[in-house]
């Protein structure tokens, strides 16, 4: 005889005893074979190990060799290549360059996100309309925004080099040094600025309207209530973004970076990523570039190590 299915409300309790809490101290068991969860975790693992150990594994190796660019050979120098990097004017002037324009991206990507989020959250009739706006343009490839850039501040066309025109300043993006650099900045904040946007505003709204009306209640001065009442239910927000617009300012600005200084690196300022990329596939010193991207990670690890260490003590998570 074939076994007739349980009655409903048998199964119901079955159900419930499964769905309910387990007491305290006991262990939930999630999974009812261990190897699962490892096996939803493989694509995830396999793209990790494909494309960042592998590739780390094979920068710190080659970083110890003098190697052929047509891979016929390989001469083992030691920490030579760390030496003449460190050594070097040129790395150090790039290096100081890019701990400007880090800090500077990062600090304007951040301060224009949180300006744009608070205006926003206060905005009542069109809201939909505005918040659009200003997150369409993460829509756009940084190599597109590097083009766009290179537009803005054509010497011909560009809108940008005709405003500073206006005011005395003769801008020559491509040809000064310093106005590259200043071009280069903006473009890259201004393909920043919607991602920290998004994120200031969902902090914003999911404080709670209780927080909001006893702030206005204890404080009439506006500044001074977000000061003391708003950021710190921010400060999660913030701490993440502030790692994220670091490495992209490191990392992501290349492509907007390789638009805007192509075909002339010499008079223009770049970026230790930058440089990494015209040693290794332009110069063809492979284990001088597998050595400056071993610093250049080093460098973001003490950044990402220091940040979690010293910063995160002041941010509460309530």
């Amino acid at each position: 005889m074939t076994d007739l299915p349980a009655p409903l409300p048998s199964r119901l309790a079955r159900l419930r005893t499964r769905l309910a809490p387990p007491p305290e101290g006991a262990k939930r068991v999630q999974f009812d074979r261990p190897l699962l969860p490892w096996l939803f975790l493989l694509p995830q693992l396999a793209v990790i190990a494909v494309f960042f150990y592998w590739p780390s594994v094979q920068a710190i190796s080659s970083s110890f060799y003098l190697e052929d660019p047509f891979g016929f050979g390989a001469t083992f120098v030691g920490l030579d290549n760390y030496a003449e990097a460190l050594s070097s004017r040129e790395y150090q002037r790039i290096a100081g360059f890019t701990a400007l324009f880090t800090a500077a991206v990062t600090t304007l990507s951040l301060g224009l996100g949180l300006l744009l989020a608070v205006k926003a959250d206060a905005v009542i009739r069109g809201r939909s309309a505005y918040r659009t706006a200003l997150i369409s343009v993460y829509a756009i490839a940084p190599p597109v925004a590097g083009l766009m850039g290179m537009m803005l501040f054509d010497q011909h066309i560009g809108p940008f080099v005709t405003l500073a025109g206006w005011f005395g300043w003769e801008m020559k993006v491509g040809l000064n040094y310093w106005d590259t650099a200043f071009a280069m900045t903006l473009v890259s904040v201004w393909k920043q600025v919607p991602y920290n946007f998004i994120f200031f505003l969902s902090g914003l709204q999911a404080i709670p309207a209780a927080v909001r009306e006893a702030a206005v209640l204890d404080c009439r001065s506006g500044p001074r209530r977000f000061r003391t009442a708003i950021l710190p239910l921010l400060a999660p927000t913030a701490f993440f973004l502030l790692i994220i617009n670091i490495t992209y300012a490191l990392f992501d600005t290349f492509a907007v970076i390789d638009v805007m200084v192509k075909d002339k690196p010499a008079n223009n300022p770049m970026t230790l990523v930058y440089k990494v990329y015209l040693d290794g596939f332009r110069g063809n010193d492979i284990g001088g570039s597998a050595a400056q991207s071993v610093i250049l990670m080093l460098v973001v690890l003490v950044l990402t190590v220091a940040q979690f260490r010293f910063l995160e003590r002041r941010v509460h998570y309530g």
